[in-house]
């Protein structure tokens, strides 16, 4: 009975051996090749050109050296909301998207993916922009801090961040927070700075009293300090001293 069973169970047991080894070697190979997708959507292209951001104008807009030439760069399929347009208000998460832009990218090295049309009638770079790999038009996005805004032919990605879009939309963050800044509206004003109190004017010195003038009983007392007597108008001339009303009190 025993040696029937042992030819029956060796090439089973074989059988189950080999699965089993066919199985465990597949688990990592499967592990290996999601990694792989998850590196690969993360990352930006190898043809992403790397530049240093050196200003950011706006929350969708930068400046950067590009192969050794300062280029402005709009960043593609995201619209933030406006501050800087002549014809528009401020509006509504527009600052927070600059400051969050600036935060993020100011003198640090992005690598740029430029789209189909490279430049707009602007002349500024169309581009993805990539920090530390993600994709920072598709960040603006998931931060509810831009929206869609299409312009074939760069339309590469779009389902993409149309669904980061619509996550940021479900979960009411940034400009879905509200109708008015959905819609467009404007930031209020910040409140004017109060005007500095004026400086007190400087209290004038006063004037240093003015002696008194000196009053001679006779021309014999004045005339030991002015020989020659003095005019009308001097401060000792007293008209009982002008005899003949010469206009000269004392005169010799």
């Amino acid at each position: 009975m025993f040696n029937k069973k042992s030819k029956f169970f060796k090439p089973l047991a074989a059988t189950i051996l080999s699965v089993s080894l066919i199985g465990s070697s597949f688990t990592p190979f499967a592990s290996s090749i999601a990694n792989e997708n998850i590196v690969a959507e993360a990352a930006a292209p190898k043809n992403a050109v790397t530049s240093k951001v050196t200003e950011v104008i706006d929350g969708d807009t930068i400046k950067v050296n590009f192969k050794g030439r300062t280029e402005t760069v709009r960043m593609i399929l995201v619209d933030t909301p406006e501050t800087k347009d002549p014809k528009k208000c401020v509006q509504l998460y527009g600052p927070e998207a600059s400051k969050f832009t600036k935060d993020s990218l100011l003198n640090k090295n992005v690598k740029l993916e430029l789209g189909a049309q490279t430049r707009d009638k602007y002349g500024r770079i169309l581009a993805y922009v990539y920090l530390n790999d993600k994709m920072f038009n598709k960040t603006l996005l998931e931060k509810g801090l831009a929206r869609i805004a299409v312009y074939p032919p760069n339309t590469q990605y779009l389902d993409e961040l149309k669904a980061a879009e619509a996550t940021a939309k479900k979960k009411k963050v940034g400009i879905w927070s509200n109708k008015n800044a959905t819609n467009g509206g404007c930031a209020p004003k910040p409140a004017p700075k109060p005007k500095p109190a004026p400086k007190p004017k400087p209290t004038p010195p006063k004037p240093k009293p003015q002696p008194k003038p000196k009053k001679f009983k006779n021309c014999t007392e004045l005339r030991k300090v002015y020989p020659d007597g003095v005019p009308k108008g001097h401060p000792s001339y007293d008209p009982k001293m002008d005899r003949d009303k010469d206009g000269w009190a004392c005169e010799r």
